[in-house]
Parts: C-alpha cells; sequence; structure tokens
C-alpha cells in the first residue's frame, strides 16, 4: 500500500496570506485544493514537500454576465461541467471538457484552478518511486535524462489538462494573487513548453478565477481522446471555438491537448477556416492542418503514431459538433 509522506497542513484565510506561507516556505511547500492528483502523486514520491497550503477558502461560484462568465478557482469540476449558463452557447466546450475529467467522484473534489495548474504526465515519471528507481529515474524526478528523448536536453512530459485548452479558445484570463499583489493573465500565457517548469506564473501566486470570454455567435466544443471512457486522462483531444457570422466563419480557434509539454494552438488551421461555411469538405481539410502542431511522443497511452493520426479525428468532431449546432452538454 502506498503512503503519503508526513506533512504539516497549514490554512490560510485568504489567497494572499496562502502566498505569503508559499514564498516563506519555498520549494517544500505545495498549494492543495481538491487534491485528486497531487495526493497520489505525494504517495508514489514524485515531489518532496514537509508542508500543504490548504486552498479550501476559495471562493466557489460561477458569476455569469452577457458576455463574459467568471468562474471562482474554487468551484469543482463537477460544478461548472452541470452549470446551465455554462453549458450553453459559447462556453459549452468549457462544460464538456470539465466533465470529462477523471471520473464522478474525483470530478466532485478537483477544482477548475486545480485542473489549470494540474503536473505534466509522463510514463516514466508517473510511477511508483520503486518503479522509477529500477527503470532509472528520469529528468523531471531525480535523473539526469529524459528517458523519451535521451539527447534533448528538456523534459518532453505532455500536458494533461482538459479544461485549459477550452480556457485558451475562450480567451480566458486567470486571476492570480501573490505575496505583494494581485495581477491577471491570460490563460495562454499561463504555461511553458517545458515537460518540468510548465507553468509561467510565479510558484507562490494562487490562482483565485477564471474569467471566460464570449462574442455574438460563438460556439464551442471539446472532443476528448483516452483509453477508457472514464478515469484516464487525455492522449489527445481538442478545443475548438469558433464566431460565426450566419454561416460564414468570421473567427475560429483551435486548441489542442496531451500533445506537447503545453497546450498547442493550430494557427494554420484557424486562418484556412475563417471566411469559410463549416461543410464536410472544409472541416476535414481544416482538421488536416491542425493535427501538423500536434508532436506526440512514446510517453503516454497508446502508440504515439496513432495518436498523432488521432488528432485530425478528434479535431474533425469537434468542428462537426460546432457545425452541427447540438444542444448544450447534458453531462
Amino acid at each position: 500500500m502506498l503512503r503519503l509522506p508526513r506533512f504539516k497542513y497549514l490554512r490560510p484565510r485568504s489567497a494572499r496570506e496562502a502566498a505569503r506561507m508559499a514564498a516563506e516556505h519555498g520549494p517544500r511547500a505545495m498549494f492543495v485544493a481538491g487534491g485528486t492528483d497531487l495526493y497520489p502523486k505525494l504517495k508514489r514520491r514524485q515531489f518532496e514537500i514537509d508542508t500543504l497550503i490548504g486552498l479550501d477558502f476559495l471562493a466557489r461560484a460561477v458569476h455569469n454576465g452577457s458576455a463574459d462568465c467568471v468562474v471562482d478557482a474554487g468551484v469543482t469540476l463537477g460544478v461548472a461541467a452541470r452549470d446551465e449558463h455554462l453549458r450553453k452557447g459559447a462556453f459549452r466546450g468549457y462544460a464538456e471538457a470539465a466533465g470529462l475529467v477523471s471520473s464522478p467522484p474525483l470530478r466532485n473534489a478537483g477544482t477548475i484552478g486545480g485542473n489549470l495548474c494540474v503536473d505534466t504526465r509522463c510514463n516514466y515519471y508517473d510511477m511508483t518511486y520503486e518503479w522509477r528507481k529500477a527503470a532509472g529515474f528520469c529528468l523531471k524526478k531525480d535523473g539526469d535524462i529524459c528517458l523519451v528523448a535521451p539527447s534533448s536536453p528538456r523534459c518532453w512530459a505532455v500536458s494533461s489538462s482538459d479544461t485549459a485548452p477550452v480556457a485558451i479558445a475562450l480567451d480566458g484570463v486567470v486571476a492570480l494573487a501573490g505575496p505583494d499583489g494581485e495581477r491577471e493573465l491570460p490563460v495562454s500565457a499561463l504555461y511553458r513548453d517545458d515537460g518540468i517548469d510548465y507553468m509561467a506564473k510565479q510558484p507562490a501566486e494562487v490562482v483565485t478565477s477564471l474569467r471566460l470570454r464570449s462574442r455574438p455567435n460563438t460556439k464551442s466544443a471539446y472532443v476528448k481522446l483516452r483509453r477508457r471512457g472514464s478515469i484516464d486522462f487525455p492522449i489527445a483531444g481538442a478545443a475548438v471555438v469558433v464566431e460565426l457570422d450566419g454561416e460564414t466563419v468570421a473567427g475560429c480557434r483551435i486548441v489542442l491537448s496531451a500533445v506537447a509539454s503545453h497546450p498547442v494552438e493550430a494557427p494554420g488551421a484557424e486562418a484556412f477556416l475563417k471566411g469559410k461555411k463549416l461543410d464536410s469538405e472544409t472541416i476535414r481539410e481544416a482538421a488536416e492542418l491542425a493535427a501538423k502542431p500536434a508532436k506526440p511522443l512514446d510517453n503516454a497511452d497508446l502508440s504515439h503514431f496513432w495518436r498523432k493520426r488521432m488528432v485530425r479525428v478528434v479535431v474533425e468532431q469537434a468542428l462537426q459538433r460546432v457545425s452541427d449546432q447540438r444542444p448544450g452538454f447534458d453531462g
């Protein structure tokens, strides 16, 4: 049986207080909200900490505006997936993504802030300490080479957030609280293309809310590929947001998940779709273009060659959902 290490648990009363605690304790401390990803990693000794800073003070409401929607970071994924405002129109893809994370019990614990900050994943990293020691430690934890790409100087662990790609496609902005003040940052700027140093926010900053933006006549969708219909992290995914002018695409964002160390945008496909109608031939061509930036490696479930081919499929499915203008996500 894997057991948690001993640690001290701190309970701040505000985001600023939590940020000051994190700055004071340094790399030996981590934030925890739902803990659905963190606690298993602690059991596998993937992190070496002696202090956890609880974020149970975070607000847990969805604030609906006419064009914007602000989701507090403490909102659980289950609540976000069921929210009536998020399930309709422009924000439907975000509700779909939240509803596809893991399993119902974990969605009732995991938070939208936690899913935005979830650790990158790799077959050589997400194993027990004993397994990693026997196989040889990797660059992300305790080793000195990336076992996926031994000649590379960087870690290639993959981004595993389902909600981040949709938040980027919806021009999302996160509010961050640090020891010295608050600031906002586009979700697109929240990530780095590095499996270890994957977050652009400061380690002591707390995500307090997410603001999603929509424009008139906007539709969104998210399609996730995984081995099983529940529990599993994505091995390929596509978030699509399309702004329509009648039947013509006035603007489009396509963001891929689980194909790199950060969510990957597909500007070629976006430019191709602008000014066109979403017919079957256009959708197929756009999906081919969208798959080009995806460079999956042999560090997640199933063959990376097959996952590369499936990127085209999930993009095509997401665009088709938008084209069909199906009713809101039903959970």
